[in-house]
């Protein structure tokens, strides 16, 4: 029997994409027994893509918004709830979710393909390649950031069929603030590693661009082996389209078997 009493599950979505990407998520971790939700960012609570992509480029709101505001908004929205939730995170959100166990707002945590906390310093090509636009050099805080179809095939979608790669960006991409880009480098990212911390699972994908697996598999060694419970596995064929991949069922089984063994 797991030691992990909690039945609610906090989705925490990452940059560029709608938070409606964890729709069936949250379907199927409610099939088994679950209570889930997946608030979207401040400034991005609209129904569909194409909704927040006609707000761009000049939604200031947006813009301006911070990681440390993005960050408080998912612990405020942990601390309404009726209990500490299991809080799942992926890509930006997964560096989100191990900031909010590490402030102790988590039951446990799992965070999917995330882009690394401060410290762990991602000299990846693809890395940089796939997210440099995003930081804005050179280019107005002002206006939001939206990630081309090419890129996206590049970043997200790699290895897909034209067609999915296409309805993939038109489903999902959003406009971005360059602001809570930029707050990754910043102190708003840091964790204290030697911390102990509620179970924590780290996942990566062997075809991720973005977010190449061996980045993943040195911020999990990052952490100071201090007796908490900590994972990494390596999913094969996985991009950082995880959550809408054909196999993404495979990869919620595993999360779910995991939570049941704790």
């Amino acid at each position: 029997m797991s030691s992990i009493t909690s039945k609610t599950v906090m989705f925490v979505t990452g940059a560029f994409v709608i938070h409606r990407g964890w729709d069936d998520w949250i379907k199927y971790f409610e099939s088994k027994g679950y209570k889930a939700i997946a608030p979207p960012w401040p400034y991005k609570d609209g129904n569909t893509a194409q909704e927040l992509r006609d707000r761009q480029p000049n939604d200031l709101s947006l813009a301006t918004l911070t990681l440390k505001e993005v960050i408080d908004s998912y612990a405020k929205h942990a601390q309404s709830l009726p209990e500490k939730p299991i809080i799942i995170g992926h890509s930006l959100g997964g560096m989100m979710t191990q900031v909010l166990v590490n402030r102790g707002y988590a039951a446990a945590g799992v965070a999917i393909h995330p882009v690394p906390p401060l410290g762990v310093f991602p000299y990846e090509f693809s890395f940089l390649k796939a997210g440099w636009k995003s930081l804005g050099l050179f280019t107005s805080l002002k206006k939001t950031y939206l990630m081309s179809l090419k890129d996206w095939q590049y970043a997200f979608v790699n290895g897909m069929p034209l067609h999915e790669q296409k309805a993939t960006w038109e489903a999902n991409t959003i406009p971005e603030s360059k602001t809570v880009a930029r707050g990754g480098l910043s102190s708003m990212a840091k964790l204290d590693w030697k911390k102990p911390h509620v179970p924590l699972l780290i996942t990566s994908g062997s075809e991720d661009n973005i977010i190449p697996p061996h980045l993943n598999y040195r911020n999990y060694k990052a952490y100071k082996q201090n007796g908490s419970i900590l994972e990494y596995k390596e999913f094969k064929g996985r991009n950082h389209y995880v959550l809408g991949q054909s196999t993404w069922k495979e990869d919620a089984d595993y999360i779910l078997d995991w939570l049941a063994k704790l």
